[in-house]
């Protein structure tokens, strides 16, 4: 049987998907202060920073999307079922369009679709145990 992500990171991923950035990185601060987990902070501060780009804050993305990759830094490629390395990239590109555009940017960039994709589940992830925090 296919692993499916915890409670917590299945509510993230769909007010995520649902553009309600806000709510989708609230999800998630419970069983983040439980566990401490770089990973659960670092997915935070991605929808934190899409909070921004809906308010057209340039600083708050570049703040929010620079403390991402500092959080996803040592993280594999892949964890609990997420495309890390995907969203690192999309973290640089954005962030160079933020830079490189003045105010011609909210237009140029939008948040990546991000899914639980159960081949990307290592099975050793402390964040996808039965008795993690929700």
């Amino acid at each position: 049987m296919a692993p499916s992500p915890p409670p917590h990171l299945a509510a993230f991923l769909d007010l995520y998907a649902k553009g309600e950035f806000w709510e989708s990185h609230e999800v998630l601060e419970g069983p983040w202060r439980s566990s401490r987990s770089d990973f659960l902070q670092g997915l935070i501060l991605y929808a934190s920073a899409w909070v921004h780009w809906q308010r057209e804050n340039a600083h708050g993305v570049q703040a929010q999307l620079r403390k991402t990759l500092d959080r996803f830094e040592g993280y594999p490629a892949a964890w609990c079922g997420i495309d890390v390395e995907r969203i690192r990239r999309h973290c640089r590109v954005v962030r160079s369009e933020v830079l490189d555009r003045g105010g011609d940017w909210v237009g140029r960039v939008a948040p990546l679709s991000l899914s639980f994709q159960p081949e990307f589940v290592r099975g050793d992830e402390p964040e996808l145990e039965n008795d993690a925090p929700e």
